[in-house]
């Protein structure tokens, strides 16, 4: 299959089998964090629709550990920032009907949490097509060491995704089940 015929076929399983009371455990994922002792500062989130896993626990729990939470603002040319995000501030809606903040201040994330449609062992991410996070790793990692985590329930997982030159790999891929290094 090829990624587009993947994406359909994922996408529609994902609207079938969403609950949204499916979550990535918060204790298992920090203590993820500190075993692998990651120097974080800034962590870049989104603010998930279209029937991904939510993060919105994870990034409230870094906040309050007085993390710098950013979420990512599309702009032109498929080109996308991350800025400065906190539960208490306000969101507008971009053009593709994701929420987004308001804010002016531009955070590098030293983690960035990634949605995906699918992935595989290699971890390897088919997103929705548009190359947003693919060209925001290409750009952030000329500036900065990201450490790059895909979110993702179990079920997204398929044998092996077609990649090309464009098509970033991750670091780890959390699931609610697994974590993939």
């Amino acid at each position: 299959m090829n990624k587009y015929q993947i994406r359909k076929k994922i996408l529609l399983i994902k609207k079938k089998r969403f609950d949204k009371n499916s979550k990535i455990n918060l204790d298992k994922f920090i203590s993820f964090l500190k075993i692998n002792r990651f120097n974080i500062k800034n962590v870049g989130g989104y603010y998930p629709s279209n029937y991904e896993i939510d993060d919105l626990n994870i990034l409230d729990f870094l906040e309050k550990k007085n993390f710098k939470v950013s979420l990512p603002v599309i702009k032109k040319e498929n080109q996308m920032n991350f800025y400065r995000w906190s539960k208490k501030d306000p969101l507008k809606i971009n053009k593709f009907g994701i929420p987004e903040p308001v804010s002016s201040k531009i955070i590098y994330p030293d983690i960035l949490l990634v949605p995906l449609v699918a992935y595989d062992s290699n971890l390897n991410r088919l997103g929705y097509g548009g190359g947003f996070y693919d060209r925001y790793i290409e750009k952030i990692e000329k500036i900065k060491k990201v450490i790059k985590i895909g979110l993702a329930f179990s079920f997204q997982k398929i044998s092996s995704i077609p990649i090309d030159q464009y098509d970033k790999r991750l670091d780890f891929i959390v699931t609610e089940k697994e974590i993939l290094r």
